[in-house]
């Protein structure tokens, strides 16, 4: 596995893709994108280097067993797919077992890390959802993470605004439909 990114390799790349569609990379407009764009896919594909694990290396005992739920977290990613981007939400909610709770800025960076990769929506979720699940050993796990793909509004089908949505339920998550719908409910508020 690549440990780090080959900046001169996307430069080279970008521009035999400009090539490609007609263009010439050496206009004036065009000269720097090669080096513009490469670096803005190091920062993109960032994830690819990370384990979103190493966030709870550090776990706090606050014999707290209710309901953590940090909902909104803004995320975007590159669908593995077509490489254009695809952006929304994730909410993560958890029941700590044994009062074994996490900084929540662990959560926000988790998303971060995974969504920072050629990716799947659905990927996302299940690969946050099995992090916390690994390393907090809840009672449960909730992941519902809701995104616009621009492969569906700027190609094929051009439908802005839809919106795809996918969850992973794990632990008592999975068997209580009264905790699940509790999550769902905290997560309509505004």
């Amino acid at each position: 596995m690549l440990t780090t990114t080959d900046l001169n390799k996307i430069e080279q790349a970008i521009k035999m893709i400009l090539e490609a569609v007609g263009e010439d990379p050496n206009r004036e407009g065009l000269l720097d994108t090669p080096k513009r764009v490469a670096k803005m896919y190091q920062e993109m594909f960032s994830g690819l280097h990370e384990d979103p694990k190493k966030y709870f290396e550090t776990v706090f005992h606050e014999g707290h067993d209710e309901v953590v739920l940090v909902k909104d977290i803004p995320f975007f990613s590159m669908c593995e797919h077509h490489l254009v981007p695809f952006y929304g939400k994730a909410h993560i909610a958890y029941i700590p077992k044994d009062g074994v709770v996490a900084g929540l800025s662990k959560l926000a960076r988790t998303v971060e890390t995974v969504s920072h990769r050629p990716q799947l929506q659905e990927r996302i979720t299940a690969t946050i959802a099995d992090t916390l699940m690994e390393m907090l050993n809840p009672q449960g796990v909730y992941v519902v993470v809701e995104a616009e793909h621009m492969c569906m509004t700027m190609r094929g089908i051009k439908k802005p605004g839809a919106k795809t949505i996918t969850s992973v339920a794990k632990g008592i998550f999975e068997e209580d439909d009264v905790k699940r719908s509790e999550i769902l409910s905290f997560i309509q508020m505004s």
